[in-house]
């Protein structure tokens, strides 16, 4: 089973420990109705259409709402380090939360406990985290984007504002600041760089690089690198291998973009809607 973790633009929003299921455009965890937007729910829609699809029970999410204020980031962190070595997870990926590193390591020692460990994915800020702590090899699946990519390039920037000036023009750099990541220990055992190209690569290079379907508009579509990450995701969860998973996840985000005819004024439901058939599309070819 998947377990998804992370924040939504709701202060009002309590720490949610539940079932995930969608209906509609609309994500339920504990009774409480969310609406599907870039972010970590956009991200546990994606993983539920994968769950769907592939006969996989629902992601448990571990969800609270923050605002940027930190303070519902501080309550998930509290409740996660209580909770989690309790739990049976084949898989946890950890969104969208305000990075602090006491607490992060205090839940890395939660997860430790846990028997058995489950693979860890990180994208956003808990991503950012796990990289100023030092504890990015802790991970099994980073899915950064190419600015992302150079904070974890960047072995001097304790935070994303600061990564170097150096490390501009990051999507045509994008081979040498995996390198770079991995020769610094800050990068997790897989990672899946997400943009023009999406590439797929462990600390022994490139593995996989996926160019197509092409679909333009999706740059401009908040969400859609959420989608892939949840994804991916939920095909570890299911199993799959960390690098095929990974790489099924980006041709079926660019295939679900074909089929929604994505313009930039597309929504991210409407291409969440049409998740489980490019999915399908893309394990039949690989099949």
């Amino acid at each position: 089973m998947l377990a998804v973790v992370g924040t939504v633009p709701d202060p009002s929003i309590p720490v949610l420990d539940g079932q995930a299921t969608i209906e509609g455009d609309e994500i339920v965890v504990g009774g409480k109705r969310l609406r599907v937007g870039r972010g970590t729910t956009a991200l546990l829609a994606a993983a539920i259409k994968v769950a769907i699809l592939m006969d996989q029970p629902m992601p448990h999410a571990y969800l609270a709402g923050d605002i940027g204020t930190g303070e519902g980031s501080l309550r998930l962190y509290a409740y996660l380090t209580e909770k989690l070595p309790h739990g049976k997870f084949r898989a946890i990926a950890f969104h969208y939360i305000l990075p602090d590193v006491d607490w992060h390591n205090k839940v890395l020692l939660a997860l430790d406990a846990m028997e058995p460990r489950p693979l860890l994915l990180a994208d956003a800020g808990w991503m950012y985290v796990a990289k100023m702590s030092g504890q990015a090899p802790s991970y099994d699946l980073f899915t950064p984007d190419a600015g992302e990519l150079a904070f974890l390039a960047d072995e001097k920037a304790p935070h994303p504002f600061y990564t170097r000036g150096f490390l501009l023009k990051e999507e045509n750099r994008v081979p040498e600041l995996i390198e770079r990541a991995y020769r610094n220990e800050d990068a997790s055992r897989c990672i899946l760089v997400k943009g023009t190209r999406d590439f797929v690569a462990t600390r022994h290079g490139i593995h996989a690089t996926i160019d197509g379907p092409t679909v333009e508009a999706m740059e401009a579509i908040g969400g859609t690198g959420d989608t892939l990450s949840g994804m991916a995701a939920a095909l570890v969860a299911s199993g799959k291998d960390l690098l095929h998973a990974a790489q099924i996840a980006a041709e079926a985000n660019r295939v679900a973009g074909v089929l929604t005819r994505a313009t930039p004024a597309t929504q991210i439901h409407e291409i969440i809607g049409n998740l489980p058939r490019a999915l399908g599309e893309v394990l039949g070819s690989s099949r």
